[in-house]
């Protein structure tokens, strides 16, 4: 167990990550009745499965005259990988790329105890038939064949791993942004709203007050009209006081909805696979979104 030297151990993980992807695409493929190339990457790896799977191996094998002790060591092991691995995720990503919320046993969405429970079993899987051939079969390879083929999937991996990590923080950022935005434009069409009633309503007071005026006496008709003119050019200076400023929030409303209509129409090709690989992603905070935004590959 503990002989395997460092590039063995990179190997299981890449294989291991390979095997995870293949389950996982599968299994949401079918749920989704589309292909759906999943996980974090857009190399065909799942690393949550490969370091999940090293872990397993680490802290399994050593028990292996008990399948009890195996169960139990994969069931915790693997449960506190996932939910480390899912916070961390959260809050540098601001969305979760797998939630249990929706079960009935769960812990802050992260874990539930069904999955913990299959990690279970799948390390029982892992260490009794699975891990066996695979062992062989990098125990057999020649340092010629494994050397570069490791060498050229680190490269892949890390180059991947940097552009799929910083493509996650610009998709984190424009949810954050377009809910901001959102909020802002709600700010301005209210704030529409009411010059448009304070308008209307100055408006009228206008009209009723110079119907009183004009049904004054007779003998004060030039006053009238004098006061009535000079109240017609208070008015028309408010209006145009109050064209400017609907004119002004009007075109700060635009701007805003053409900064929001470009966040989600011009996402790189990395940003749209995060959201189509991950279609049961969800975001508390940025829900709305989240969902405009994947309504926007829909289109």
């Amino acid at each position: 167990m503990y002989t395997y030297a460092f590039h063995q151990w990179l190997s299981f993980f890449y294989i291991y990550s390979f095997f995870g992807w293949i389950f996982e695409s599968c299994y949401v493929s079918i749920k989704s009745r589309r292909l759906v190339n999943r996980g974090f990457l857009r190399l065909p790896m799942l690393p949550l499965y490969g370091t999940g799977a090293v872990m397993m191996l680490w802290v399994s094998l050593p028990l292996r005259d008990s399948i009890a002790a195996v169960y139990l060591a994969g069931t915790i092991a693997a449960s506190i990988l996932e939910y480390v691995t899912g916070y961390v995720m959260e809050r540098l990503f601001k969305m979760k790329y797998w939630d249990y919320s929706h079960l009935r046993f769960q812990i802050n969405g992260y874990v539930s105890l069904g999955s913990s429970l299959t990690w279970g079993l799948l390390t029982i899987l892992l260490t009794e038939w699975v891990h066996r051939p695979i062992s062989d079969f990098v125990l057999g390879l020649s340092p010629w064949i494994e050397f570069p083929v490791l060498a050229v999937l680190t490269v892949l991996f890390m180059l991947d791993a940097v552009q799929s990590t910083r493509e996650a923080l610009d998709l984190g950022r424009a949810l954050e942004a377009m809910t901001r935005m959102k909020a802002e434009a709600e700010e301005l069409q209210l704030q529409l709203a009411l010059l448009k009633a304070e308008t209307s309503q100055k408006v009228s007071e206008f009209k009723e007050n110079a119907a009183q005026r004009a049904a004054g006496v007779a003998a004060r008709a030039e006053q009238l009209q004098e006061n009535a003119a000079q109240k017609a050019a208070d008015m028309a200076a408010k209006a145009a006081d109050w064209q400017q400023r609907e004119a002004l929030l009007s075109s700060r409303l635009g701007a805003l909805r053409e900064k929001r209509l470009q966040l989600y129409s011009h996402m790189s090709f990395y940003r749209r696979q995060l959201l189509k690989g991950n279609p049961t992603a969800t975001s508390r905070r940025f829900a709305e979104a989240l969902k405009e935004l994947r309504s926007s590959l829909d289109r």
